[in-house]
């Protein structure tokens, strides 16, 4: 990225400024993408203990599979997911908060013994595939935001900050070079004054 910048005092204060906002706001970035980082290596973890959980409850239903043949799946169903917001380190991200079920009436009389349990089984196994669902969303979230900010830190240390170093290095010889051809051509027409002088007496 070229920067553009006129040989001149107003341009030099300009760079200085935008390099000194660059320096300053380059560890907080910094200090963001390490925050971000670590959450998303825990939320990889989370991730990956909700997978493990999940098959876990698969097995056990899986288990039962010839009981399940004479369940009525119509018992419960998923009322409400509950959301909230939650900000990591500036990323809005959603929270699963709970999930309410809707449970059919039945009669615990005519119905089998094991109905109870089966509809405990089938809320945590809808419970962790909702929460995994959402853990997995959070990742999608926190990853993308980890990358810009990544981009973000490189473009700053490894192209602008050392582009407007150069910048104001290029003006500020300029600068210097112009101030030493003035005096030179100073000293010259100083010199050339006092030989006329010197041929006139």
């Amino acid at each position: 990225m070229a920067i553009k910048f006129q040989y001149n005092k107003t341009s030099h204060q300009q760079l200085e400024k935008q390099l000194k906002i660059r320096v300053r706001t380059l560890p907080i970035i910094k200090n963001k993408e390490s925050a971000l980082r670590m959450e998303v290596k825990r939320c990889k973890t989370d991730a990956s203990d909700l997978e493990i959980r999940l098959e876990n409850q698969i097995q056990t239903y899986e288990a039962m599979f010839a009981l399940w043949n004479e369940f009525d799946a119509s018992l419960i169903k998923v009322k409400d997911v509950h959301l909230g917001i939650k900000k990591i380190a500036g990323v809005r991200v959603p929270l699963l908060e709970n999930v309410d079920f809707e449970i059919a009436p039945f009669s615990l009389f005519n119905a089998p013994k094991w109905y109870a349990d089966g509809l405990n089984l089938l809320k945590e196994l809808a419970n962790t595939a909702i929460e995994r669902e959402f853990t997995l969303a959070k990742l999608n979230l926190l990853e993308h935001a980890r990358k810009k900010t990544t981009q973000k830190v490189n473009l700053f240390e490894k192209v602008q900050i050392p582009g407007y170093q150069d910048a104001l290095l290029k003006i500020k010889r300029f600068m210097e070079d112009e101030e030493n051809l003035s005096k030179s051509s100073q000293k010259i027409m100083k010199s050339q004054q006092e030989k006329r002088k010197e041929d006139i007496a």
